[in-house]
């Protein structure tokens, strides 16, 4: 490694751009290489931030999102332009509705032949203006510091999201003499005395309160400080959808999440709560059931709404106390409240609590099929470690692990809440290239997968022993679902034909196993990991076996008889 170019000195734009990565603390990049980004990927040989090429640029921005999730940090994305940024848009997409941090550089062709429809050309800030945080293109290579700075400040602060930059291929190579930013620092704020003291009351006046997690801008600590406090106070919590992680499921207090096809308990209990406390999330289309579960704009229950972005605090529920804070700032006040002499829903708590363990227990789940995926799951939660790290797409088959999967640690699940397919594998990659010695299982179903399984090569390429378990029905089987409630037996456009993929995960260097049987899962897994390698462990299940609760023939005849 060649020394460094030293801020005093000219340097080229590319050699600043990689300066300021390095004094924002970036330590790892995600990329499919471009020519019109020479410049930069030349510079990051001189410094010590480890670069992972990916096979497509979805692929890519994906693994920067999984890296911004686990991290808190930006996930740092570089693709080429034209269909290298249209190909990320999915990506960048997910890092937007998850509110993930993140950064996306893509190359762009000379300054003197814009608006000319030259080779690739595209206007980045119209095409991802409504797509990122903030979109912009850098004309002089004086300015990528104050850039970067302004560029990480939004990917963190408030709520995080997405920052996309389109880098002119000449600017890349002009020269400059200018000192790097600082290391940002992402803005919060805290809640003020009174409003905790708001809070205090309201709670010492509910007869059943309950509290939602979601959001970003959490950590270890921060679930650590909400857990003792909702120890203390026998609170019921529940989870936002997809964000388990967010509170441990062994906890007495948790109740389940507010998801994709829910308890029915958990639905009543959030209904008939007198005082909800939200904490980071927003109550989106998924967790507000298709927007029922809160009158809009005035919810009946009385609705405590802590968010870091004071943009969506009212944006769709007024609350009766909006605390703009971060749940990492808000956690931390939550110790300075006394704990209540009486708490008359406490055996309301510990009740939710039962249901969530019945609901979440696959053992008694049966379906059609000599494979069955409730033993899958029992097994799984018998065998993984609690700081394994779980990801998956989007799909049916993500039922099994939402529901079924009782995960006991911050930081142990990527899973995007934008509903995008193909994310589980680049996920996957992105968390074992943050967190190698943890234990990474991918869930993704046949047409999930197969939207990103060419990151199986990148796992490969980077010895990443990452296990992918496919759970196959031969369908698009969502589509196929509603497919059957809606146009009962006209069957349109959801049918796959799929290769072997445990000879897939041969073909590229890999672990390749097939499962048909329940009792094969096991030992199929247990070699898995034993390989060393990127593994996949291909699971083919009855295409009846259309979610863990009902059946094809079960939907049309009830689609039918309506």
């Amino acid at each position: 490694m060649s020394q460094a170019p030293s801020a005093k000195n000219p340097r080229t734009g590319g050699q600043i751009l990689v300066g300021q990565l390095v004094s924002h603390g970036v330590k790892h990049v995600f990329c499919v290489p471009g020519e019109s980004f020479l410049a930069v990927l030349d510079a990051l040989v001189d410094v010590n931030i480890e670069v992972t090429v990916c096979r497509q640029e979805g692929g890519a921005a994906m693994m920067a999102d999984a890296h911004g999730k686990l991290t808190g940090q930006p996930g740092i994305c570089m693709v080429t332009r034209g269909p290298g940024a249209s190909n990320a848009l999915a990506g960048i997409h997910i890092a937007k509705q998850d509110s993930t941090p993140m950064v996306v550089f893509v190359g762009q062709i000379e300054r003197g032949m814009r608006e000319r429809e030259a080779f690739q050309e595209m206007d980045y800030r119209a095409v991802f203006g409504q797509a990122a945080k903030w979109a912009t293109e850098i004309d002089d290579p004086a300015r990528i510091p104050e850039i970067l700075s302004r560029a990480f400040h939004v990917a963190t602060s408030g709520r995080p999201g997405p920052v996309v930059i389109a880098l002119p291929e000449d600017m890349l190579v002009e020269l400059a003499t200018v000192p790097d930013a600082p290391h940002y620092e992402a803005i919060d704020s805290a809640p003020s005395l009174g409003q905790m003291a708001d809070l205090a009351k309201r709670l010492s006046q509910a007869k059943a309160p309950v509290a939602i997690l979601g959001g970003a801008r959490w950590s270890a600590t921060a679930v650590k400080q909400f857990v003792e406090f909702a120890e203390r106070f026998k609170l019921p919590v529940a989870v936002s959808f997809r964000r388990q992680m967010l509170f441990p499921a062994n906890s007495p207090c948790f109740i389940g999440d507010v998801g994709i096809g829910l308890n029915p308990e958990l639905l009543k209990r959030v209904q008939d709560a007198d005082l909800v406390l939200l904490v980071g999330g927003r109550m989106s289309e998924m967790p507000s059931q298709a927007y029922t579960l809160f009158d809009i704009p005035v919810p009946k229950q009385t609705l405590v709404h802590v968010h870091p972005d004071s943009g969506e605090l009212g944006r769709v529920y007024r609350a009766a106390v909006a605390i703009n804070a971060s749940p990492i700032a808000f956690a931390a006040e939550l110790s300075g409240l006394a704990t209540p002499s009486t708490t008359p829903w406490a055996a309301g708590t510990a009740a939710m609590h039962q249901s969530y363990l019945n609901w979440s227990d696959p053992v008694p789940i049966k379906t059609p099929g000599a494979l069955q995926m409730g033993g899958v799951m029992a097994y799984l939660e018998s065998k993984l470690p609690a700081d394994a790290i779980m990801t998956n797409g989007a799909g049916n088959f993500a039922t099994w692990l939402h529901r079924f999967h009782r995960f006991t640690q911050f930081g142990t699940q990527l899973a995007p809440t934008s509903g995008s397919m193909g994310y589980g594998l680049p996920a996957a990659v992105g968390a074992k290239r943050v967190a190698p010695d943890k234990l990474v299982v991918c869930f993704a179903g046949d047409g999930c997968f197969m939207m990103h399984g060419q990151e199986f090569a990148t796992a490969v390429q980077y010895n990443l022993p990452l296990v992918v378990v496919i759970v196959d029905n031969g369908m698009y089987g969502t589509i196929r679902m509603h497919q059957e409630k809606h146009y009962p037996g006209r069957i349109s456009a959801t049918q796959l034909k799929n290769p072997d993929f445990s000879a897939y995960a041969r073909a590229f260097g890999g672990h390749g196993e097939r499962v048909e049987k329940t009792e094969e899962f096991g030992p199929a897994f247990e070699r898995a990991v034993a390989s060393g390698l990127p593994a996949i462990i291909h699971c083919l299940i009855d295409p009846e076996a259309i979610t863990p609760t009902t059946t094809i023939a079960k939907l049309r005849a009830a689609a039918q008889k309506a």
